[in-house]
């Protein structure tokens, strides 16, 4: 059941981490879009644009690495060392979400609300995995 629960909420943080990156390096000089991260006007989104890029693929690379470890916990069910391959990956991927999380709200406490849905759910996956 455990296993399960971990399963969900890390699915759950790497699509976030798919929004995020389609917001970042797809979507980020859309008014809609630069104005939920903060920025001031549209030519401070243009200006932006190339860094917004490279960290929508930070976090789509997060993303990947929990998909990616998800089929190998799966798949490698009867095989121990795929499982804990996956395993590792989920973690590890799972973890960085949530120190990117931390280190976002390091940058001021106006960014505790975007910590707390950037890091909650990837933080919940990974200690249900740390006890699955």
């Amino acid at each position: 059941m455990v296993t399960i629960l971990a399963t969900v909420f890390a699915a759950l943080a790497a699509l976030l981490h798919v929004y995020i990156f389609v917001m970042e390096s797809v979507q980020w000089t859309q008014p809609k879009v630069w104005k939920r991260f903060g920025v001031a006007d549209q030519a401070a989104a243009d200006t932006t644009k190339p860094m917004a890029y490279n960290q929508g693929f930070y976090n789509l690379f997060l993303a990947i690495g929990v998909v990616i470890g998800l089929v190998l916990i799966f798949a490698g069910a009867d095989a121990a060392p795929v499982r804990a391959a996956g395993l590792a990956l989920v973690v590890f991927s799972l973890g960085s979400m949530v120190a990117a999380a931390l280190v976002l709200l390091t940058t001021g406490m106006k960014y505790l609300r975007p910590a707390l849905i950037q890091g909650t759910l990837p933080l919940i996956g990974f200690v249900l995995f740390l006890f699955a």
